[in-house]
């Protein structure tokens, strides 16, 4: 098979179109079906937002990022707008989720640049993940926190009662969502028996 036609780690020539646009709206979907409840509950899955946009840093071409951004702050503006949800998050601060999106992104594309499925390979990828996730919670919280406005008297140590509050469930429901889609590739490439790896990120 060319490398055209797949998306090695090295080289990393792009998905074919068909494959691009498969994963792309497929994430697009999962984002609609779930970003309207952070944490989940007993009737509806976390907000899989963050892992969407690492997948989308791993799997896809840059030009997606940007209708991804869109696509979040439509859901958003909606959710606020027409469907009764508090619009408390909604502040001058919240172009520093954008930011965190775009954190997010990035570690993704660092992440398809690793090559190999041994231990060191899989170890940094984690890495990656996992510090990418950190970092987009600090920039959100921080950006949320100090410039939001609404704290009216904020601390450093009031701050650091944030992360142990929110961090550890914008983490867990992450990184299990990557854990998910990490299953689902090796399961994807086993099943293509190694032709190419067709699934293998995309830069």
């Amino acid at each position: 098979m060319s490398a055209r036609n797949t998306c090695q780690p090295r080289c990393q020539p792009r998905c074919q179109p068909r494959t691009q646009a498969f994963i792309g709206f497929s994430l697009m979907a999962f984002m609609l079906a779930t970003r309207f409840h952070h944490f989940g509950d007993a009737l509806h899955l976390p907000d899989a937002s963050w892992a969407l946009f690492f997948l989308a840093g791993f799997y896809l071409s840059p030009a997606w990022l940007l209708g991804l951004m869109l696509e979040a702050v439509a859901i958003d503006v909606a959710a606020v707008g027409w469907m009764g949800v508090s619009g408390y998050c909604l502040t001058p601060a919240y172009a520093g989720l954008q930011l965190a999106h775009l954190a997010l992104w990035a570690g993704g594309r660092l992440s398809s640049r690793q090559t190999g499925a041994n231990a060191a390979a899989v170890a940094r990828m984690a890495g990656l993940a996992l510090g990418a996730t950190a970092l987009a919670f600090v920039i959100s919280n921080a950006s949320f926190y100090w410039f939001g406005g609404r704290v009216a008297d904020t601390s450093l140590a009031q701050f650091a009662r944030t992360f142990v509050d929110y961090g550890p469930r914008f983490l867990s429901s992450t990184l299990i969502y990557l854990l998910l889609a990490a299953l689902a590739h090796g399961l994807a490439v086993n099943l293509a028996g190694g032709r190419g790896a067709g699934l293998t990120g995309a830069r």
